[in-house]
Order: structure tokens, then sequence, then C-alpha cells
């Protein structure tokens, strides 16, 4: 019988640790929106955060919605500014993530383009954050943005897999990189719409293991499913591992932070949407030999929006974490605050037992 009692994550008293106001735009003419959902790894004595950036052209005209596409060109793919008349009836302007085109029913433009920056911190709360994009979007599959990127560390490489997004939908790329000054990109591992992967840390079984996310449009629910690769770039073995449940994650749930590896099984800190779109942190024990078997599962949250810069900013109500790091019995969650600022939060690995009933 599982006696999971509720744990809550510690937050930093220094959040929100990266706002807006610390990054510069790429672009003197363009403006950061948010920074947020950041990928999280130890390299040497530096933690590194690989942050999702988005940014937008300054808009000079309330009755104009300036929007960033990547266009391909005879000199390669560029950043180029649409201008969207607000008063446009072909467009719904209500989402302040995306435009809708009314007639074909489906989001045409992102208000903002996302790229990916590195920051770094010797003692992960005070971060240098670099001035230039680690991966910026490149080709068609990127032409709105790339997002949300996940770090898992295999043998000394760094797999990075993150959200491409365009008008052809939204799927995972990969890339790699050994030393966090270059990086390779190695294409798109799942199409669309699927997002919310994250890369085990290791071969199970001599395969390599993923959560995936796909979201199903006619019929389903969005949920957590496995796959398996020999190579990191050709994903099967598709399986179910676990859907919504009432109050907090009724809507929906997708993985997020890389699992780790502990002494009872692989934790997996993954989110969860109730009906009114708020999202919050739990957490899952999967068995360390296969992990498509659950041992655990916390039934409240460890984390929930509840301090102001969780509760309001770009889209409020969201806590949401891509990377953890599991060091000295303690598990640090860097965070998505409001789809706005980055922030951390602690828990100690024996309180995580405890809300999961082992």
């Amino acid at each position: 019988m599982n006696t999971s009692v509720r744990a809550i994550a510690r937050r930093n008293e220094r959040n929100p640790l990266i706002t807006p106001q610390d990054v510069k735009p790429l672009r003197d003419d363009f403006t950061v929106e948010c920074v947020f959902n950041a990928g999280v790894a130890r390299y040497g004595d530096e933690i590194i955060l690989l942050m999702r950036v988005a940014e937008r052209p300054k808009q000079s005209n309330p009755d104009t919605l300036r929007v960033p596409v990547l266009k391909d060109s005879d000199a390669g793919y560029r950043v180029e500014i649409v201008d969207l008349d607000r008063k446009d009836p072909a467009y719904d302007f209500s989402d302040p993530r995306k435009v809708r085109q009314i007639d074909i029913n489906t989001y045409v433009y992102l208000t903002s383009m996302s790229h990916l920056r590195l920051a770094r911190s010797k003692n992960g709360v005070d971060f240098t954050i670099e001035d230039e994009a680690f991966i910026f979007p490149s080709n068609r599959y990127e032409a709105f943005g790339t997002e949300d990127s996940r770090i898992t560390e295999i043998d000394g490489t760094y797999y990075i897999n993150y959200t491409a997004v365009s008008d052809k939908g939204i799927t995972t790329a990969l890339a790699k990189t050994r030393n966090f000054k270059t990086v390779e990109r190695m294409g798109i591992i799942f199409t669309t719409e699927n997002r919310d992967v994250t890369i085990f840390p290791e071969r199970i079984g001599g395969q390599y293991f993923a959560l995936q996310r796909p979201v199903p449009k006619q019929i389903g629910i969005a949920e957590m499913w496995t796959a398996t690769s020999p190579n990191l770039t050709h994903w099967g073995e598709h399986q179910f591992l676990m859907g919504v449940k009432e109050n907090w994650e009724s809507l929906k749930i997708g993985g997020g932070a890389v699992p780790f590896k502990t002494e009872k099984g692989w934790i997996e800190i993954y989110h969860g949407a109730d009906r009114s779109n708020r999202y919050s942190l739990g957490a899952v024990l999967l068995d360390l030999e296969n992990p498509n078997r659950i041992i655990a599962r916390t039934k409240e949250p460890i984390l929930e929006p509840q301090d102001l810069y969780e509760v309001e900013g770009f889209f409020g109500n969201v806590v949401f974490t891509d990377g953890v790091l599991f060091e000295e019995n303690k598990v640090k969650i860097y965070y998505g605050a409001a789809d706005n600022v980055i922030a951390l939060a602690e828990i100690d690995i024996e309180d995580l037992y405890r809300a999961l009933g082992v």
C-alpha cells in the first residue's frame, strides 16, 4: 500500500535566479521577453544552464503585432519580421504566445522566437550569461524557434534534445557537444507533435531509453510514453507509461528533467497541468532494469505555483522543469516560473522517498 506523504521542495531565497532583464538580446531591435525552461548539466566545476530565451521585435504601434519568422533566402535562413494588423479579422490574437489563422483553425505565427543560450555558475546560484546563442534556429523545422532543452551526459558527450517549432509542427531534435563551446546537430528524432522528450543517462538492457509525450489530435490525451533506440537517432518499441489523474494533473502530463539514478530506482521529476492550465511538478519512481515498470508515484505535487513570480508572468501559474541535479543526497530542481524567469528549488532525497511512499 502506498503511504506517500506530501513533500514540498524548498525555494531558493534568491529566486528568481535569472530574469529577462539579466539577458542581452541578440539584436538591438529586439527585446528579451522571457528566459525559462533550462536544461542543466554538471561540467567540470561548473553548473551549466542551457536556457530558453524568447525574443521579439520591439513593438512601436499598438495596432500592429510584429512577429519574427525564420525564412530561407539565397544567403541561407535568416530572421525576418512580419507585421500583422491586429484588426485583421483573419487572425485571432487572444493568446499572447501565438497567432491563430481563423479560416484554417491553426496557429501560424509565434509572437516571439526562442533560442538556446548558455549560462555558467560555480555555485549553482550566481550565473554568468553568454551574449550569443548556443543553438539558434537554422532550418525549416526550426522556423518558429528552438525551445526547452534537456541535457543528458553519456560517456563524456552531452546530448541535447530540444523542441523545434515551425509551421510544420512541433518536433524533437537532437544535438551533441563535449565542451559547451561547439555543438553538432544530429537532426529530428521524434516527429510532430512530440515533445517533453528526456533521454536516460545510460543504456538499459543494451538500449538507449527515453521518455516521450506524443499529443493525440483526434482520440486520446497528452500523456507519457517510452521508447528505445540502438543509436539515439532511430527510436522504436514505443510503449505507454502513465496517464493523467484527477486534481493537479488532470489535463495532461509530460516528462520534465532527465531521470536520475538512485538506489531505489530511476526518479523522474515530471509536470502535470490541471484543467485550468495550472502547471505543477510531481515525481515517479521507475524500475532500474525496466523503466516501463512504475514502482511509485507522488499523489500530490512536490512543487506548485505559489510565489508571485510563479503565479504572475508571461503565462502565469506555471512551474516547469527541464533539468535537475542530484548531488550529495539533494535534488536541485531548476525550473521555469510563469514562462518568464528561472528559479531553483531543492528537496532532500529522503523527503522525496517519503513522498513516493518508498
